[in-house]
């Protein structure tokens, strides 16, 4: 149980940070969903999705590559040179590519004023390439504190300069105050260039990382020894394949909906309104995404860590149930609570419009972070090839689905294409897992959790209408009741003062 606690611990740190960067993060979605239209957020969908995409090329599963070659001491700071030294070569052919061929890209994706975008965006992918070297050292040295330091600051830099941008500056231009900084600011900014500006904050924040790291940059020598790369790009080229498909599921939709959805589709909006929409909506199934992003920050480390003790596969068991628990609850109290949080961070009610597809969204969170605790088995056995044809599998069912529903259904279809996607990825990875790395998993209760949720969802969805405050109240009332229903089937595993309460002794 020490070793939960202690993997809780990193977890929570991780996570605690994450949240409340997160937190603030979502002030720009206020923000942002105040003071622009969609279609006029139309871009920046695109671009970060296309950015998103990039990344898993930039990495190329280097930092899984150096979480295993580098899980002895002596041999850490000769593949951290290693795989920097690589990653920044890469990341600076394919940030100055796109820098050089700007223009022809915008063209490309039908934004052909925005080039300039498109540069920005080409230095902020080439940083996150670079830095997550230094993040993945972070993390195998148990540094929680620097890495989550860099974070949060990344974070609050990139909304100062938003609040700066955005609204500072067009007070300025609009002459409601310091007018004597008014031709410094006319000099760069225009309403219609406002949106950009939300680009730029980021690649300004994104600099910031170097100044953060500096410490893990200090001790790093440029080197590149390609007998010793070798069995490293051996061991990572399926998971980078792998992880291609992955980030293919995450943002295929975000991607190709401008292509998939027919003109028109929605009454009186257009096709980037609806990205938009869509766009802004999927960020409040963030919430979840969060939550899988600080375990897997903590995890992945910790798996590699315990891979030769014996009593491992129980302890992963254990890790993988109480995260079916903190999930299924989380996807719950969302979805119970949706348009409460959606009347906190979607300002304009057009954003509202896109709500239903948030709970699908949301499933597929909740199954591709349950695939990604079952990958252990083939990491750990070394059978990476295992999760490319799972990821790839996955991802051709998120392509095909999206192809065929969101002409018929619209972004609908892309939350239940995602959704399909992470189930069916789920199921394969538990069936081979357990038949060339048996793990002990608490089958029966991480289904009850699922689908208890799934009814409890679908209950409030139909017994509480939403929209006035009192219903509001059922709602919670009724998260309440689940979670009440979850402490009492858990109530043996918490502490003894706890369980004292729960029996009534």
């Amino acid at each position: 149980m020490s070793v939960l606690k202690k993997l809780a611990g990193e977890t929570a740190m991780y996570g605690l940070s994450t949240m409340v960067g997160r937190m603030l993060y979502y002030l720009l979605v206020m923000l942002h969903t105040k003071l622009f239209l969609p279609e006029q957020l139309a871009v920046q969908v695109q671009l970060y999705a296309y950015a998103g995409l990039s990344l898993v090329v930039y990495t190329f599963g280097m930092e899984s590559a150096y979480f295993y070659f580098a899980r002895k001491e002596n041999d850490r700071q000769k593949y951290y040179n290693l795989v920097l030294s690589a990653v920044i070569l890469v990341s600076i052919f394919l940030s100055g590519s796109i820098f050089v061929f700007a223009d022809t890209i915008a063209k490309m994706i039908e934004y052909p004023n925005e080039a300039k975008l498109v540069r920005w965006m080409s230095v902020i992918m080439a940083i996150d390439g670079i830095v997550s070297i230094p993040f993945a050292r972070l993390r195998l040295e148990k540094k929680a504190k620097q890495f989550v330091t860099a974070r949060v600051a990344n974070i609050l830099m990139n909304i100062a300069l938003n609040f700066f941008f955005l609204i500072i500056c067009r007070d300025i231009y609009e002459a409601r105050y310091l007018e004597v900084f008014k031709p410094f600011v006319d000099l760069f900014y225009t309403p219609e260039a406002a949106p950009g500006f939300i680009v730029l904050a980021n690649l300004i924040a994104n600099l910031m990382f170097f100044l953060f790291l500096y410490k893990e940059f200090i001790d790093f020598r440029f080197v590149f020894d390609m007998t010793l790369f070798k069995p490293l790009w051996v061991y990572a080229f399926p998971l980078f394949v792998m992880n291609l498909a992955g980030v293919t599921n995450l943002l295929f939709d975000r991607t190709f909906l401008q292509y998939l959805l027919p003109e028109g589709f929605y009454p009186n909006r257009t096709t980037k309104d609806a990205i938009g929409i869509y766009g802004q909506c999927l960020k409040l199934s963030i919430f979840m995404n969060l939550a899988i992003q600080a375990f897997k920050y903590a995890a992945e480390p910790f798996f590699y860590s315990k891979a030769e003790d014996k009593n491992a596969p129980t302890v992963f068991a254990d890790v993988m149930k109480w995260f079916i628990v903190i999930c299924a609850t989380m996807w719950v109290g969302i979805c119970l609570n949706l348009h409460l949080l959606a009347d906190l961070f979607l300002k304009k009610k057009i954003f509202h419009e896109g709500l239903a597809v948030v709970p699908w969204l949301l499933m597929g969170f909740l199954f591709l972070g349950i695939y990604y605790n079952l990958a252990t088995w083939f990491k750990l056995s070394n059978r990476t090839q295992y999760g490319t044809y799972i990821t790839l599998t996955g991802a051709s069912i998120t392509i095909a689905l999206n192809v065929i529903l969101v002409p018929l259904i619209g972004y609908l279809g892309c939350g239940i294409a995602f959704s399909a996607s992470g189930l069916v990825m789920m199921t394969l990875c538990y069936y081979y897992g357990q038949k060339y790395y048996p793990i002990p998993y608490h089958l029966k209760s991480g289904l009850c959790y699922i689908f208890g949720g799934g009814v409890f969802i679908l209950l409030d969805a139909f017994l509480i209408p939403s929209g006035t405050l009192s219903n509001m109240v059922y709602h919670m009332l009724f998260f309440i009741l689940f979670c009440i229903i979850v402490i009492f089937s858990e109530r043996k595993a918490l502490p003894a003062r706890f369980q004292k309460i729960l029996s009534f002794k």
